[in-house]
C-alpha cells in the first residue's frame, strides 16, 4: 500500500513538472515576434469592442485566440505596416463594431495614413452597417459578396425608461439634479423622454448624421444631397448597393484575394493577423523610436479608491489608481510630454476633481495634452479642465456639465418582500441617504443647496480651464450633452483630432523637432492574466453585458445616494 501511495505521489510530482515545463515553452514560444514572409497581405478583421485600455493578456498561443488590441494599438499597427516593406497590402474585414463615432474616425484617419505609403487597402464587407461601412470608405476599394446586405439606412437613438416597471416592484428612484439638461435618472423616474432630452438628441442626430453623410459623400464622390437620397433608400440588397455606387465590385473572398495579388504582383497570398503583427517590435521598421511620450488612459466610470471591489478595477477610473499613474509619469524624467486619453461618462463627483487635481500637478511637471475619445461628459469633462489644449473627434460625446444625486427608495419592495425596517436615528438628516425612508421636504432643500454649490465649482472649474469667464461657460452648461463639433463652437474642446493630433501638439509644447521620432507609452501597460492573478484579490470579472449592467448600477450608487457627475442617459446611436 506504501509503495503505491508512493508511486501516485510521483506521479502528480512529474505530471506537476511537465506541466510547468510545458507551460514555460508554450510562454517563451507565445513570447517569439512572429516571422512575416516578404509579400504579406495583412488581414485585418476588425470586430466588436476595441478599448482604450489594454484587457488581461492570456500569453499562450493556443488559447489568445481573438486580437485584444487597443486604440492605440492599432494605430500603432498601421504605422508599423505602413512602413514595413515586407506588408504589400491591407485586407480590412469590419463587423459587428460596437465602437462610437469618435472611435470610427480614429480607425478612418488610421486607414488613411497608412494608403500614403501608396500601399493598397482593400475592404472587403460581410453583413455591414453604418459604423462598418463607414470605417470601409477610407479604404481604396470596397467590396462585398455577390449575395449579401448591406444595412445602411440612416441613424437612430434610443433611450430606456424604467418608470412602470419600478412602479411594479416597488421601487422609487429620487433624483435631484442642477442643470435643465441634467436629466440623469430619467431612465427610471420617467416613462417616456422629457423635452430637454428630445431637444438635445434631436440636435445631436442632426449634426451627427450631417457628418455621416459629408463623410461618405466625399469618399464616394457624391453631394450630400446625392447621399442623403441613397441612404433614404437603405437598406441594400448587394446589387443594390453596387447600382447605387455604394460598394466597387460584388465578389468572393478568393476573388478579393486574386484582385490584391494581381495589383500587388504577388506569387502567392501570405496572410498575417493582427494579432500576430502586434508582436512585432516597432523599433524593427523604423517607428515609434525616439523620445517618450506617455498615453496616460482613463476609461470607464469615476469612482473613489483603488478598485479592490468585488468589481474589480477594469473598466472603471479609479482615483487611487490615477493618481499613481500620474505620479509614476511625472517623477520620469525621460517622459517629455503626457497625452491624457479619456473614454468615460463621468461618474463620482469627489473622485472626479482628484483625478482633476492630479492632472492639474501633472501639468505643471509635464507638457500636457487631452485627447477625447467616443466619450469625455460629465467627470470625464471635468477631469480634462486643467486648462491644457483639448482635442476631440468631431462625433465625441463631451460637455454634460451638471450634478445630481440619486438614490433608490425600495421601502414598496421591501412590503412587496415582507421585510421589515425598524430606523433609529440622531441627528435632523440621518436618513437622508437611508433605502427605506423617502426624502423629506427639508432633506430635499438640503440636497439641492449642496448640488447647486457643487455645480457652481464644476462651472467654476470649466471657466477656469477654458480661460473664460463664468458667466459664458454658464448657459452652455446645464448638463447638457454636446457633440464634439458642437462643443468647439461653443468652446470647450480647441480643436478636432486624434492621436496623431495629440501628438504633435505635445511635441510643439515639449519644443520637440518637428522631424524628430517619438514613442508612444501606454499607461497602464499591458498585463497578462498572471500578473492580474497574483496582483489584487478580487481583481477583475468577466466582461459581460450582465456584469457591465451590475457595475454601472453600483457605480452611480442608486442603493446609497451619492453626489455624481455623470453623463445623464446611457445612449447608442444606430
Amino acid at each position: 500500500m506504501k509503495k503505491f501511495i508512493l508511486g501516485v505521489l510521483i506521479g502528480f510530482v512529474f505530471a506537476g513538472l511537465a506541466l510547468v515545463i510545458f507551460f514555460f515553452a508554450a510562454l517563451r514560444l507565445a513570447s517569439r515576434p512572429p516571422s512575416i514572409p516578404d509579400g504579406a497581405v495583412l488581414v485585418y478583421r476588425l470586430e466588436g469592442d476595441i478599448p482604450e485600455s489594454p484587457p488581461v493578456e492570456i500569453p499562450l498561443p493556443f488559447l489568445d485566440t481573438t486580437s485584444t488590441a487597443t486604440v492605440r494599438d492599432h494605430w500603432e499597427m498601421f504605422r508599423k505596416a505602413a512602413a514595413d516593406p515586407r506588408i504589400r497590402a491591407i485586407l480590412l474585414m469590419p463587423s459587428g463594431l460596437h465602437v462610437g463615432w469618435g472611435k470610427l474616425d480614429e480607425l478612418r484617419a488610421d486607414i488613411e495614413a497608412f494608403r500614403k505609403s501608396g500601399k493598397p487597402v482593400y475592404a472587403y464587407l460581410r453583413a455591414p452597417g453604418a459604423r462598418e461601412y463607414y470605417v470601409a470608405t477610407a479604404a481604396d476599394r470596397i467590396i462585398m459578396a455577390p449575395e449579401d446586405f448591406l444595412d445602411l439606412k440612416g441613424l437612430r437613438a434610443e433611450v430606456m425608461y424604467l418608470r412602470k416597471t419600478l412602479d411594479k416592484i416597488g421601487v422609487q428612484i429620487e433624483i435631484e439634479h442642477a442643470g435643465k439638461y441634467k436629466d440623469a435618472g430619467d431612465t427610471f423616474t420617467r416613462s417616456s423622454m422629457s423635452p430637454e432630452t428630445r431637444e438635445v438628441l434631436n440636435s445631436m442626430l442632426d449634426d451627427l448624421y450631417g457628418l455621416l453623410v459629408t463623410r461618405l459623400g466625399n469618399a464616394r464622390k457624391k453631394s450630400p444631397d446625392e447621399m442623403r437620397a441613397i441612404i433614404d433608400q437603405g437598406p441594400f440588397v448587394a446589387r443594390q448597393a453596387l447600382a447605387t455606387g455604394l460598394v466597387d465590385a460584388l465578389e468572393y473572398q478568393d476573388q478579393v484575394y486574386g484582385e490584391i495579388k494581381q495589383r500587388c504582383k504577388l506569387r502567392d497570398i501570405r496572410k498575417v493577423s493582427p494579432r500576430e503583427y502586434m508582436r512585432i517590435a516597432p523599433q524593427s521598421v523604423g517607428v515609434e523610436t525616439g523620445r517618450r511620450i506617455a498615453l496616460i488612459v482613463a476609461e470607464g466610470d469615476i469612482i473613489r479608491g483603488d478598485g479592490d471591489s468585488i468589481f474589480g478595477s477594469q473598466g472603471f477610473i479609479t482615483s487611487s489608481g490615477m493618481t499613481r499613474l500620474m505620479e509614476q509619469v511625472a517623477d520620469d524624467p525621460g517622459i517629455r510630454g503626457v497625452i491624457v486619453r479619456i473614454d468615460s461618462p463621468g461618474g463620482d463627483g469627489f473622485a472626479s476633481d482628484e483625478i482633476w487635481r492630479e492632472m492639474t500637478l501633472l501639468s505643471k511637471k509635464k507638457p500636457l495634452v487631452i485627447s477625447m475619445s467616443d466619450l469625455a461628459a460629465s467627470g470625464g469633462y471635468y477631469m480634462a479642465m486643467t486648462g491644457d489644449p483639448i482635442l476631440a473627434y468631431p462625433g465625441t460625446m463631451t460637455g454634460s456639465i451638471g450634478v445630481f444625486y440619486g438614490k433608490a427608495d425600495l421601502h414598496g419592495l421591501y412590503d412587496k418582500l415582507g421585510i421589515q425596517k425598524d430606523i433609529l436615528t440622531r441627528g435632523r438628516f440621518a436618513d437622508i441617504d437611508s433605502d427605506y425612508t423617502p426624502l423629506s421636504d427639508a432633506a430635499r432643500k438640503k440636497l439641492q443647496a449642496s448640488i447647486e454649490e457643487f455645480y457652481k465649482t464644476f462651472v467654476s472649474r470649466v471657466a477656469q480651464g477654458r480661460h473664460r469667464p463664468f458667466e459664458e461657460v454658464e448657459p452652455i452648461a446645464q448638463g447638457r450633452v454636446w457633440l464634439g463639433m458642437q462643443a468647439k463652437k461653443n468652446g470647450l474642446i480647441d480643436d478636432f483630432g486624434g492621436l496623431d493630433a495629440a501628438i504633435e501638439m505635445v511635441r510643439q509644447k515639449a519644443n520637440l523637432p518637428r522631424g524628430e521620432k517619438v514613442r508612444l507609452v501606454p499607461y497602464p501597460p499591458r498585463r497578462t492574466i498572471f500578473e492580474q492573478l497574483t496582483s489584487r484579490p478580487g481583481a477583475s470579472l468577466p466582461d459581460t453585458a450582465a456584469f457591465r449592467l451590475l457595475r454601472r448600477f453600483a457605480t452611480r450608487t442608486w442603493m446609497e445616494g451619492g453626489m455624481l457627475r455623470m453623463m445623464p442617459y446611457t445612449l447608442e446611436i444606430k
